[in-house]
C-alpha cells in the first residue's frame, strides 16, 4: 500500500473560508471570468504583483510573492468598507437583484498612461481625487466603490483607477443629458451602459484629462471591432514577446474606458 505525503503534493496548504455576499460574489466571478482563472487565482490577483506579459505572480529575493505596495479606495454614497452590505439594503429595499442572474454591478476601468507619471507628475492620490470626480459626474445617486492601484503590472508605473457601482440607483437625481430612458434619474433605476451613455462618460473622461493637462486619445474614435477583455491580453502579450529586446515599450492607451469588465 502506497503512503501519499499530502503535504509535498499540496501546492498551497493554507485554506481560508471567507462567506460572501451575492455582490461579492458576483464581482468576484465577473473578474474570474474577464481572465478566464478560477476564483482563488483572481483573489490571488487582487492581493499580489503580477507580471501582465507571464501572468505568473512577482516574487522577492527569498522566493516570496509581494503585495501591492500602494492603493487608494473611496466609496460614493456608502462607506468603502461596507459596500457590499449597503448595496444588499438597497436592492432590498427596492425589490430588486433578487435573482442570481441579475446584474448586481457595473465595472469601469480608467487606465492613465504611464508617461503622466514621469512627464506630468500624476499621482496615485491624484488620480484617485481625479477619478473619484468624474464618478460623481456620471453615476449621481448610485452607490460606488472607487479604488486606484499605482503599481500598474510588474510596476510599468500604469495608475489606473476601478470603479465598481452597485446597479441600482439609491436616491434620485436631477435628469442628465445622457439620460435617454424614461425615469432614468429616479431612485431604483438599474443602471444601463448604453450607448449614449458611454459617448458621454468617453467625452467627459477626455475633457478632465486635458483640464489636467494629461496624455490623451481619442476614445470617441470608432474601433474596428470589440474585442474581449482575453483577446486584448492574448494579443498585447504577442506583441510584447515580438518586440526586440531594446525597443522601448509604452502604454498607448492613455485614459483608456473599459466597459463592465
Amino acid at each position: 500500500m502506497r503512503i501519499v505525503n499530502k503535504e509535498k503534493e499540496l501546492n498551497h496548504r493554507h485554506f481560508v473560508a471567507v462567506r460572501l455576499t451575492d455582490v461579492e460574489l458576483n464581482l468576484l466571478d465577473q473578474g474570474a471570468t474577464c481572465f478566464s482563472i478560477s476564483r482563488s487565482e483572481y483573489l490571488r490577483k487582487l492581493l499580489l504583483e503580477h507580471d501582465e506579459k507571464t501572468g505568473k505572480k512577482i516574487l522577492d529575493e527569498s522566493g516570496r510573492s509581494i503585495l501591492r505596495k500602494e492603493f487608494y479606495m473611496d466609496g460614493l454614497n456608502c462607506d468603502p468598507m461596507s459596500f457590499d452590505k449597503e448595496c444588499e439594503l438597497t436592492n432590498a429595499h427596492f425589490h430588486k437583484n433578487k435573482k442570481r442572474e441579475d446584474i448586481k454591478s457595473h465595472h469601469y476601468i480608467i487606465s492613465y498612461d504611464p508617461t503622466d507619471v514621469t512627464e506630468n507628475g500624476l499621482t496615485g492620490e491624484e488620480a484617485q481625487a481625479i477619478s473619484l470626480e468624474l464618478a460623481k459626474q456620471m453615476f449621481p445617486g448610485y452607490q460606488a466603490l472607487v479604488v486606484t492601484h499605482t503599481d500598474g503590472h510588474n510596476e510599468s508605473g500604469n495608475i489606473h483607477t476601478h470603479i465598481v457601482i452597485n446597479s441600482v440607483r439609491k436616491s434620485a437625481v436631477e435628469r442628465q443629458p445622457y439620460m435617454d430612458k424614461p425615469h432614468e434619474e429616479a431612485a431604483g433605476y438599474k443602471h444601463r451602459s448604453t450607448d449614449k451613455f458611454m459617448n458621454a462618460f468617453k467625452k467627459t473622461v477626455m475633457e478632465r484629462c486635458q483640464q489636467e493637462g494629461l496624455h490623451q486619445i481619442d476614445l470617441l474614435a470608432p474601433a474596428e471591432r470589440k474585442i474581449t477583455q482575453k483577446e486584448y491580453m492574448t494579443q498585447k502579450h504577442a506583441q510584447l514577446l515580438l518586440l526586440p529586446l531594446h525597443t522601448p515599450l509604452r502604454v498607448h492607451q492613455n485614459c483608456c474606458l473599459l466597459e463592465n469588465l
